[in-house]
């Protein structure tokens, strides 16, 4: 009974050894990555445009690194209600903070 049980599991381990090997299928090629990061440089771009046009009416323009990116935000957040923009406004201005 044990040398059918070994003969089993050698047979079984051979087989399972000499089958192919499945390789996982490519990553779907990067045209939707080109598509976010032109998203992305265009919302850059316009935050850049609407932090100096926006901003720049009431104080003098801060280099962005002047404050670490979680500071901006509260930041943000009150300018945001003074100067009268739109969440998608504020967003694009926040990207084109953290970009630099």
């Amino acid at each position: 009974m044990k040398l059918k049980m070994t003969s089993l599991a050698l047979l079984g381990i051979l087989i399972y050894s000499c089958a192919p090997k499945v390789a996982p299928p490519p990553p779907p090629v990067a045209k939707e990555l080109d598509v976010a990061v032109v998203a992305a440089s265009n919302d850059i771009a316009e935050g850049k445009e609407l932090y100096e046009n926006n901003c720049a009416k009431c104080h003098k323009l801060y280099d962005p690194k002047d404050y670490s990116d979680q500071d901006w935000l509260p930041i943000l957040e009150v300018m945001k209600k003074k100067a009268k923009i739109s969440d998608a406004q504020h967003d694009k201005i926040y990207a084109y903070i953290i970009s630099n």
